[in-house]
């Protein structure tokens, strides 16, 4: 079931992403990425709001700025920053509408956070003698193109700085040639400076100036743009909205000295190959009403590599043929089981003896409690995991589960062995065979005490799940060949990605009935709110159908229409696609 709280906390998260991460035509960049220090481990960048046609045209940015949603976006904005406080800060006043609508305009301007690796060196020089660490490196920084909000982020920062719950012992300093700020409190230090147009802070001195040296064009530093990682994935980080760059660390950065390193640890990483994975990038566009997400998961993809735990995808997933004209949600996903095994295996058994001991004898218990050994118990699902709801409010009776088989008599058998007594009955109807399964209690020699029933229909290469045994019919017995309008619509999106993919999904907004979603979701959260355990979830729950009263459900249809992404890997690594009109 798609939870209410989940789902609207989703939406309105990714609208308020979206009216944070954006990029106007008169922007300026506070720093080109690529000269940030060779060390940045990742950067989260973003260059102000966006105005005119780019915001008028964008479908989310509709929805945002809609009237009718003005009183939603503003309650649930107001509970985003105060909720946010610490509780040694809860004794503060919380922001007014006014100041809140005051503070949300520096978002107008390009941002840029990230952190910074230590650097081997001085890693040494903060350990003791016996090798315990004395204070754990903080490598985050922040830098904000302050240009015409110079009084309102003094403001803010005076603001932040007296909701401590300690007063802040605050020194005069310069780096690098700029006046800066030593704030120290005590959960940690910050330093502060702010200098022509930028505003810059980090949590280590030797970072903060950095920073200031890039920002100033004096660095001498090695930069990011020399990296490898940082070429590979630059094509994902040119152009659009947003982008975001991660380093996934090497063994060598994760220890100081791999040759010291625990052997377990050691051993662990080398055998997963932990360096197949280079970096974690990608970058959000505006496309007039779309907006765009693409990104990578990139590096060695060769066979043996961490890699194995993706599928490499198929052309025509078998539960494709299953979606029908009043589908509204379809997802589909390949997982590659046997290369999750292989590499788990690989590494665990490359460990100390006893850490592959303890992996032959669970191969053991698994085969004996599955009847068949583990490795092949993998192999009867194909991986293929699909699901499809029909339901215009997502009613969990007409949501459906589809998992791709080898053959039935396996998948039987495994279903036996692992279910047991919780197998209420079994009934054979031409090739499908019907599984009513209890979720709760068991069969016994004492009797019979079974209740909330899931079903299973099995057929010779697909194992179907629903809350309902007509849900299970109606699908297993429509006919798979099917050309109807969405059967298309879903074909020409897929088209437009490459032939092999371990991941699509497909969501028409147009066809989900909103008032009545609306409805059962305020009553729902009603009557959580009553059985809440603690007052804070009681109040949670309240404020949440609260939220939802205040929306007007059909600003929702009139700016959201389509959201559809896949996911694929090639020699690269593993790219994913999303796009939302």
């Amino acid at each position: 079931m798609i939870r209410p709280a989940r789902l609207v906390r989703n939406l309105n998260l990714s609208l308020l992403l979206a009216c944070v991460f954006v990029i106007p035509t008169r922007a300026q960049t506070p720093v080109d990425p690529g000269q940030l220090p060779g060390g940045t481990s990742f950067y989260f960048f973003w260059h102000g709001t966006p105005s005119g046609e780019i915001r008028k045209n964008n479908s989310l940015y509709a929805l945002w700025d809609d009237p009718e949603f003005a009183s939603a976006r503003t309650a649930w904005l107001e509970s985003f920053v105060n909720e946010a406080k610490s509780e040694k800060a809860s004794g503060k006043p919380q922001l007014s509408r006014e100041e809140l609508a005051q503070y949300a305009t520096l978002l107008d301007n390009a941002l840029l956070i990230g952190s910074i690796r230590e650097p081997e060196s001085a890693a040494a020089k903060r350990t003791s003698a016996g090798g315990k660490d004395l204070r754990a490196w903080n490598g985050m920084f922040f830098l904000y193109d302050r240009s015409g909000k110079e009084e309102l982020l003094s403001k803010a920062v005076l603001r932040l700085r007296s909701e401590g719950a300690d007063i802040p012992k605050l020194t005069d300093l310069t780096v690098a040639g700029v006046a800066a700020l030593k704030i120290e409190r005590k959960a940690g230090v910050t330093y502060w400076a702010e200098f022509g147009r930028y505003a810059v802070a980090a949590k280590e001195a030797s970072v903060f100036e950095q920073i200031i040296q890039v920002v100033n064009g004096k660095s001498t530093e090695a930069t990011l743009a020399r990296a490898p990682g940082y070429l590979e994935a630059k094509p994902l980080l040119s152009g659009g909205v947003l982008e975001f760059f991660v380093a996934v660390p090497s063994l060598k950065e994760i220890a100081i000295d791999p040759a010291q390193a625990p052997p377990p640890a050691r051993l662990f990483l080398n055998a997963i190959k932990l360096d197949s994975i280079h970096s974690l990038a990608g970058h959000v566009v505006l496309e007039g009403a779309k907006t765009h997400l693409e990104g990578a998961v990139l590096g060695d993809t060769t066979p043996g590599s961490l890699f194995d735990i993706w599928a490499d995808g198929a052309a025509n997933p078998a539960s494709l043929p299953y979606v029908s004209p009043d589908t509204i949600y379809y997802s589909e996903s390949q997982f590659n089981l046997p290369g999750i095994y292989q590499t788990l295996k690989r590494a665990l058994t490359q460990g100390p003896n006893n850490t592959g001991q303890f992996f032959t004898t669970m191969e053991s218990a698994a085969q004996t409690r599955l009847g068949m050994p583990l490795a092949d118990a993998l192999a009867v699902p194909t991986g293929e995991i699909a699901w499809l709801q029909t339901s215009p409010t997502f009613e969990d009776s007409e949501k459906l589960y589809i998992f791709g088989i080898t053959n039935k008599p396996d998948a039987l058998k495994l279903s036996r062995t692992t279910l047991g007594d919780r197998i209420s009955s079994e009934r054979n109807e031409g090739n499908t065979t019907y599984l009513k399964i209890s979720l709760r209690g068991g069969q016994n020699s004492s009797g019979v005490a079974q209740w909330s029933f899931y079903h299973l229909a099995v057929t010779p290469s697909l194992l179907f799940g629903a809350s309902k045994t007509e849900t299970l019919r109606k699908y297993v017995n429509q006919p798979t060949a099917q050309d109807t309008p969405l059967a298309r619509n879903i074909l020409a999106v897929r088209a437009k990605y490459p032939q092999n993919l371990n991941g699509f999904s497909y969501f028409d907004f147009q066809k989900v009935d909103w008032p009545a979603l609306q409805a059962k979701w305020i009553a729902e959260a009603k009557k959580s709110a009553e059985k809440a355990k603690s007052n804070d979830q009681a109040k949670t729950d309240k404020k949440l159908a609260d939220w939802m009263s205040g929306v007007n459900p059909e600003v929702f249809p009139r700016h959201l229409h389509l959201m559809a992404g896949a996911s694929w890997k090639d020699a690269k690594g593993v790219h994913f696609d999303e796009w939302l009109d």
